[in-house]
């Protein structure tokens, strides 16, 4: 097994080369993809009244895993293609396959995004419809008054 020193530096130095070498459309193709299905999925949420995603994620255990799996399934296939893609890359460039590094390049360009969109579009969503605040914001406010 490499040590992380060396994973790193690799996974740095790949990244860095990637615009220009091969397969550098996945660079901007795939947190894109993401991104669309964190809009899809916020606006998804705003109009159904639920709290913002990475809210939930972070402070409501009791829907934590739910909302989790509800990510993991939107953004599964981008995450899987870009495992794929990366692999290819990995190949041609390597002449072989690093799995860890193609999963953390495929989830850093495929859920990452998608994790970080889908709360505050849920608000933007939500202020724009002049609805009321979801749970979460109505949970925040109750510990800040009482």
């Amino acid at each position: 097994m490499p040590e992380l020193p060396e994973l790193l530096s690799r996974l740095w130095t790949d990244l860095i080369a990637r615009p220009e070498g091969p397969f550098g459309f996945r660079l901007l193709l795939q947190p894109m993809v993401a991104a669309l299905l964190a809009v899809r999925d916020g606006i998804v949420d705003a109009r159904g009244g639920r709290s913002p995603y990475l809210w939930t994620l972070l402070h409501d255990p009791g829907r934590r895993r739910e909302r989790f799996r509800e990510g993991v399934r939107a953004t599964l296939r981008v995450v899987l293609l870009g495992v794929v893609i990366d692999a290819v890359y990995q190949f041609k460039v390597h002449g072989k396959v690093f799995p860890g590094e193609a999963l953390g390049i495929a989830l850093l360009l495929g859920f990452v995004p998608y994790l970080l969109i889908r709360g505050p579009i849920d608000r933007i969503a939500r202020r724009r419809r002049g609805g009321s605040h979801g749970e979460a914001d109505q949970t925040q406010r109750s510990r800040h008054l009482g």
